[in-house]
């Protein structure tokens, strides 16, 4: 497998949802700060993996190279608007063999299913940027594990990832940033 660098990017509101209960971002958590920091961590990225329906619902106009996770692809299709990939089909190792033969870092913006995903595969760093104050009813939460009393940040823990100092991105919302790096990562 070529030498490459996970990163994950989330927004969450204080009961760590990332849309709601149909699965669009609401407005509280859409944040200037956060869009610039994003966008900027997508410009040093070599390949930005994301679900199909995040694919869909965020047009791509600076072209950047997608892989798109659909159970509609039989393992790995180059398609006109990325690579579409089912990771039931195809290895985690083999895909990204082909679409980055070179390495490089990988960014992660979800949704849940993709971010469960990667929690599994392992991440090198997680990006987690908190709507402090927000809540989100009956939304998505980031990760399948959280709910019950269990935060995003037990998850990464869970998973061996430790946080950095947090850092305020916006000190009107305020809006939070904690990255969340592998014990190897530090």
């Amino acid at each position: 497998m070529p030498n490459v660098e996970i990163h994950g990017y989330a927004i969450v509101s204080d009961n760590d949802c990332i849309a709601d209960a149909s699965g669009r971002t609401p407005e509280i958590l859409r944040n200037d700060a956060d869009w610039a920091y994003f966008q900027a961590e997508l410009n040093r990225s070599a390949v930005t993996v994301l679900g199909r329906l995040g694919h869909e619902a965020n047009p791509n106009p600076r072209g950047r190279l997608r892989m798109i996770l659909s159970s509609s692809s039989t393992g790995l299709e180059r398609r006109a608007d990325g690579w579409w990939w089912n990771p039931e089909t195809l290895p985690w190792d083999r895909a990204i063999g082909i679409v980055l033969p070179e390495g490089g870092r990988v960014a992660v913006p979800g949704g849940r299913r993709v971010f469960d995903l990667f929690l599994a595969i392992g991440y090198d760093a997680f990006h987690l940027t908190r709507a402090e104050g927000s809540v989100v009813p009956g939304g998505v939460p980031v990760f399948s594990g959280c709910g019950k009393g269990r935060s995003a940040e037990a998850v990464l823990s869970e998973r061996g990832l430790r946080p950095d100092e947090r850092r305020i991105l916006d000190p009107a919302g305020p809006v939070s940033l904690t990255i969340w790096r592998s014990a190897a990562g530090l």
